[in-house]
């Protein structure tokens, strides 16, 4: 287990199209940044609590862009938590995979040349994806979750979180709309970093998941 501390600053209720959320901000001894949590319902000492671990995009959250998913992906979660009234987004300061927004902006330059994701990373000296988990466990272990439905479709982020001590009972898919902009960064994830993707030709999201 990870030495690493957290600890929860403020918290205030947020009102947004998918219902009220409270935001808590954390510090911690990982790094110099400021994560956050958005919180509905009653999640402390409870089993089997939807949840999504969201690194930041800059690019898909706020601006909707069409070359990722995230931004679907964080809207989607968002709905899913709201209708089924209780669950956490954990939102990671770890833009672009880890390698911060201004290299993942010199790679989407390259991945205009013809690189994928992977190989633009590489010949920037970083690697495929250098993010880490650790503060969003020990922000899941100080809201108090038992275990966890993880809203994911990264089986990566599913083995570091059950080694960090998450008790994960079950894989949500949080498929998103694949379109003629983001096709092949979808395609790159399935095939080289094994995201659990159904890639096909341009396509909705499937329904919305439900929870007994």
């Amino acid at each position: 287990m990870s030495e690493y501390n957290v600890t929860r600053m403020v918290a205030a209720p947020i009102p947004t199209d998918a219902g009220t959320f409270d935001l808590y901000l954390y510090t911690n001894d990982c790094d110099d940044k400021e994560h956050l949590a958005l919180v509905m319902g009653d999640i402390s000492g409870q089993n089997d609590v939807p949840v999504r671990i969201h690194s930041e995009c800059f690019t898909g959250d706020v601006l909707g862009s069409r070359r990722c998913d995230c931004g679907e992906q964080l809207d989607r979660a968002m709905n899913i938590i709201g209708e089924v009234g209780r669950g956490i987004i954990v939102y990671l300061r770890q833009e672009g995979r880890g390698i911060g927004l201004q290299e993942k902006l010199r790679a989407y330059n390259l991945q205009d040349q013809g690189y994928d994701t992977v190989e633009a990373n590489l010949l920037l000296g970083h690697q495929a994806d250098e993010r880490d988990y650790t503060v969003a466990a020990r922000i899941l272990e100080d809201l108090g979750v038992c275990s966890i439905l993880l809203l994911t479709n990264n089986p990566v982020k599913i083995q570091s979180l059950q080694n960090l001590g998450i008790t994960i009972s079950a894989r949500v898919p949080l498929q998103g709309s694949v379109n003629s902009d983001n096709a092949r960064y979808l395609r790159t994830k399935a095939r080289r970093m094994n995201h659990l993707l159904d890639i096909g030709a341009d396509r909705t999201p499937p329904p919305t998941p439900t929870f007994s």
